[in-house]
């Protein structure tokens, strides 16, 4: 028996695809308006051309950065994100267009462009978070939602059944459990029964999808469920055994027929997030480094050898990507000694110097490292490099400590914005600055390292407590 699917939900992706084609257009006939006004010469332009330009960019856009807004989660960080990523796609395939086209000359001058594209990204984002927050708050009352049932009452089901009830926003009403262990029934109040007769219920309450949670042993049942979905155009999910003890993301890949999973995802894995990163890293670097920098160098340079001796840059081996060692260079904050590649500065350390103790409290002490960002040994944003000795110290018994070296150190990063900043004086304080690290690898975005720079100028202002 065929059994029609009469849920609307897709809708709600075509809605979004409809607003952001209105707000793209709507406003740039509002720029245009404007920039007529104030420029008569613009009168006599024919259009429409344009307008078709405008809306092939965002259906090619939006082929490559789609609509996730209607997903169960999706946090508005992400949302913020994935507009900013279509804006700027969007962007460079339009004025591709009309440069290949030759129409930028006599038709759209820069400043137009750059007036629209910023007004876009502020209105657009604001738009699909209003969206998503809409749909959320809809969800709450009890609609566009997903009739969902659990196959496994074991730990590995009750997990997923508390993760979906968290938040009404996701969109599961979850009927209940089928498992073939009897005793549950008088223990679990949505007990549905046993394994066989899923298919008669799911058919009976026109159910949406089955989440599996038994074990791989089960393999005949598991087979004999799934057959049965993908006959009656049910969506079937495995949720594998190994989610009890890794709860985070994973990337799925596959070699031939062969299924192999990724024990975390890495966004910098990806090579136009890598080049997004490096270039941001160059251009800002590079424009500090010609700007600034020499300013700083000869007000802090002369005031560094009126307070000791030595040289005004400090320079020392750290440990970067890969494990590989670097030459880390620094304002000199300390006077000479010998315990500099070994000991971390402590709270009123006799060794540092006046100026040196400014320079550590603003974090001045790191602008050197804008010439570890241009060479590439060190980002402006990534997990702050440690001395070889620390390295080897805490790698032997701090769990994925060494994973942090996956990526380029910072001058800045996630541990520190969130105060795991200067001396670790217990193993937890280590432990806690090594599970940002391993956060920030895992959930990298160019909004994200913005994040961090943000707060870490705001932090040089108003001074950081361990920073000394």
């Amino acid at each position: 028996m065929m059994v029609s699917k009469t849920r609307y939900g897709f809708l709600i992706k075509w809605l979004i695809v409809l607003g952001d084609l209105l707000l793209i257009n709507l406003l740039f006939f509002l720029v245009y308006k404007w920039l007529r006004i104030y420029n008569p010469e613009y009168q006599h332009i024919n259009w429409r051309y344009i307008y078709l330009l405008l809306n092939f960019s965002y259906i090619f856009s939006v082929y490559f950065v789609p609509v996730r807004i209607y997903q169960p989660v999706m946090f508005t960080d992400k949302v913020i994100q994935r507009s900013l990523s279509l804006i700027a796609l969007h962007a460079t395939i339009f004025t591709a267009c009309l440069f290949f086209l030759n129409l930028e000359s006599d038709v759209l001058p820069l400043y137009f462009i750059v007036y629209y594209y910023f007004l876009l990204f502020v209105i657009f984002t604001s738009w699909r978070v209003l969206a998503r927050e809409s749909l959320k708050f809809y969800r709450r009352t009890g609609r566009n939602y997903k009739r969902v049932v659990i196959v496994g009452a074991g730990k590995n089901g009750m997990n997923l059944f508390a993760e979906m009830r968290k938040e009404m926003a996701y969109g599961y009403n979850i009927y209940g459990f089928f498992d073939d262990n009897i005793l549950l029934k008088n223990t679990l109040p949505n007990y549905l029964g046993m394994t066989y007769e899923v298919e008669d219920f799911v058919l009976n309450n026109n159910i949406d999808e089955i989440y599996c949670t038994l074990p791989n042993s089960q393999d005949e049942k598991i087979i004999r469920m799934l057959n049965f979905a993908e006959k009656h155009m049910i969506r079937f999910f495995i949720v594998p055994e190994f989610s009890r003890y890794v709860k985070k993301r994973l990337d799925l890949d596959i070699i031939e027929s062969i299924p192999i999973i990724a024990v975390r995802s890495e966004p910098l894995q990806s090579i136009h997030n890598q080049i997004i990163k490096r270039i941001f890293d160059i251009i800002f670097s590079f424009c500090f480094l010609i700007t600034l920098f020499p300013i700083f160098y000869i007000i802090f340079g002369i005031l560094i050898k009126l307070s000791s001796s030595g040289s005004v840059i400090f320079k020392q081996k750290r440990t970067g990507i890969y494990g590989k060692s670097f030459n880390c260079y620094k304002f000199r904050s300390m006077k000479m000694n010998e315990d500099a590649d070994e000991k971390q500065a402590e709270k009123d350390d006799p060794r540092t110097t006046k100026i040196g103790q400014f320079l550590r409290r603003s974090n001045l002490d790191e602008i050197p490292q804008f010439y570890n960002v241009l060479r590439g040994d060190m980002s402006v944003i990534g997990p702050r490099p440690h001395m070889l000795k620390h390295t080897e110290l805490y790698s032997s018994f701090i769990d994925k400590y060494m994973v942090r070296h996956l990526i380029r150190p910072g001058i800045t990063g996630w541990a520190q914005v969130n105060g795991y900043r200067g001396e670790t004086k217990t193993t937890e304080q280590m432990e806690g600055r090594v599970r940002c690290d391993v956060w920030y690898l895992e959930n990298w975005s160019f909004i994200l390292d913005m994040k961090i720079l943000i707060i870490t100028i705001l932090n040089m202002f108003k001074g950081e407590k361990n920073a000394y």
